[in-house]
């Protein structure tokens, strides 16, 4: 979950940004020192795809194994020391004997696939049944060494990455009080924006927007309720994939909401994302939700890479996203020239006024599934705390240490409910869903678009662990959250030093028409630059 602030008012956030002095509204200033050190950051890896590890790998430059040790020692060098990051919440003891293992295959002649040997990070709530813990940020559960692999990680395994370790997050995804600060957790502490330090990278997948971005993994997986893949893949200038929801399993995965969870690829390049949803997407009789995709899934999500994909296009366009700060609206009025440039034609839409009661609705569906859906999962956890009810005293008992900065008013909300067969809660199951759905399928015939697009999210706000997050201004998040579509951001640009992004969404399993989009946009503007690890803005 990302958007508390759109949970605490009920409503869709609204468009005022504080007023910033204007800068460049492009790449970051060679000029801005860095927090390492004012020399370029030399890291061998910097910027790295898949398939120029694959051919590193084929041609024997690198092994997983010398590659995965790069990794782990940037993690040191980066996440531990220097900067601190803090993006990285446990280590995967086993990650240079898979990398072996994937070597060893190499060398008899078998390759699994595009992902065999690439490191990757994983989002602390999704299980792996390893010697490495799944707690979703929680001191609450830290004992938990789950007892198999969630299904995307049995797939990944398959495919033959190598897991390096889990990142931190937004504890319990997000969900835990209306006064929190993105990137914080107990078990994890406060993760940065590699940008600029003291900036927050928001949630709830912070762990691994920061360390993809920062080059400390191939490319990494987060976890979606609400913005919470999409809103950290825009602040760290990374590409990020929201699924629809039943394309890649949850079963495994601490959950907040069946009807909106879903994992996803957040990744340097449209390409990387590509490859790496493809790799995942499959049916799982353990999540009803995946039997909708049969059929619907692509071979490889690769085909649709194509650098011409905008030419003839219909791309609707948020007129709440057109007007919404003088910081951001000459970036978004770039990207529409790009689009036009490229041979798309675009149609104002007015999606956000269609879905204010999907809005109210959406926090009285979260607040019944996460307890259902949270006591179902603890049930078969390796862990004392066996119920949300345990959580919630388990935090009291331990206030100092569980609840330094902010408490757990929205753990309490949820424990209060009954069970998912309480006419409040189908009611709203019912007004979020299907409101959704409908306005954005009709907006598409209508206009007979082929997406929607607007800027995914405000700038990266500050940290402020005293009086929690405030509004940074835009999210584009729910439109797509709500009603289970698919996402795509993808670079846009930058306002001093701080990345933001543009988002496509469409319809369900419309993967491979957002990712053509998303590629075409990305091949013409070439936004994404690697952080500077600045310690301030100026």
């Amino acid at each position: 979950m990302q958007r508390r602030n759109f949970l605490k008012t009920g409503s869709l956030a609204g468009l005022t940004l504080s007023t910033l002095a204007l800068s460049s509204y492009n790449s970051p200033s060679a000029q801005q020192k860095s927090a390492i050190t004012d020399d370029a950051d030399d890291f061998v890896l910097n910027e790295v795809t898949i398939d120029t590890l694959q051919q590193k790998m084929q041609s024997r430059e690198y092994t997983s194994r010398s590659i995965t040790e790069l990794y782990l020692k940037r993690i040191n060098d980066i996440d531990k020391n220097g900067p601190k990051l803090n993006s990285v919440i446990e280590l995967n003891p086993d990650a240079l004997s898979i990398a072996d293992a994937m070597d060893k295959e190499r060398a008899s002649g078998k390759v699994r696939g595009p992902l065999h040997g690439i490191p990757i990070l994983v989002k602390d709530n999704i299980s792996t049944g390893d010697k490495m813990h799944t707690t979703a940020g929680a001191l609450a559960i830290a004992d938990n060494i789950y007892k198999e692999d969630a299904f995307i990680i049995k797939k990944l395994r398959e495919a033959g990455a190598v897991i390096l370790g889990k990142t931190n997050l937004s504890e319990w995804a997000n969900f835990r009080s209306t006064h929190s600060t993105s990137a914080w957790s107990s078990r994890g502490g406060q993760t940065k924006c590699p940008y600029i330090l003291d900036r927050n990278p928001s949630g709830s997948s912070a762990g691994s927007g920061s360390a993809a971005s920062a080059n400390l993994c191939a490319i990494a997986i987060g976890t979606e309720t609400d913005g919470s893949i999409v809103s950290p893949s825009s602040v760290n200038g990374l590409v990020g994939i929201k699924p629809t929801v039943g394309l890649w399993s949850r079963t495994g995965i601490i959950p907040i909401s069946k009807t909106q969870d879903t994992a996803g690829p957040m990744t340097r390049t449209v390409k990387d994302a590509a490859i790496l949803l493809g790799a995942l997407a499959g049916q799982d009789a353990a999540d009803s939700y995946t039997a909708a995709s049969k059929g619907k899934i692509a071979a490889d999500y690769t085909q649709f890479l194509d650098v011409n994909g905008l030419q003839g296009k219909r791309i609707g366009v948020e007129k709440d996203g057109l007007k919404v700060s003088p910081q951001m609206d000459p970036l978004f009025e770039q990207a529409i020239a790009i689009l036009k440039s490229k041979g798309a034609t675009i149609v104002e839409v007015e999606l956000y006024k269609q879905i204010i009661e999907a809005g109210k609705a959406q926090f009285t569906v979260l607040l019944y599934e996460f307890k259902d859906g949270l006591n179902k999962y603890l049930g078969t956890a390796n862990s004392k705390v066996k119920s949300l009810t345990d959580v919630i005293a388990f935090n009291k008992q331990n206030e100092a240490t569980a609840m330094p900065f902010f408490k757990q008013e929205t753990l309490e909300l949820a424990n209060a409910k009954g069970g998912l067969n309480e006419k409040e809660y189908l009611d709203a199951v019912k007004n979020t869903t299907e409101i959704t759905r409908t306005a954005i399928d009709t907006l598409m015939k209508e206009n007979n678009l082929d997406a929607i697009a607007a800027p995914t999210n405000g700038f990266a706000c500050c940290i402020d662990l005293v009086n929690g997050d405030y509004d940074n201004g835009f999210s584009f998040s729910s439109p797509a959250a709500m009603a289970g579509y698919p996402h795509i951001t993808v670079p846009m640009g930058y306002f001093n030093d701080l990345p933001i992004g543009l988002s496509f969404i469409s319809t369900a399993y419309k993967e491979g028409d957002i990712i053509k989009l998303g590629y075409a946009y990305e091949q013409a503007s070439k936004n994404r630059f690697a952080p500077k690890f600045k310690a301030v803005i100026g």
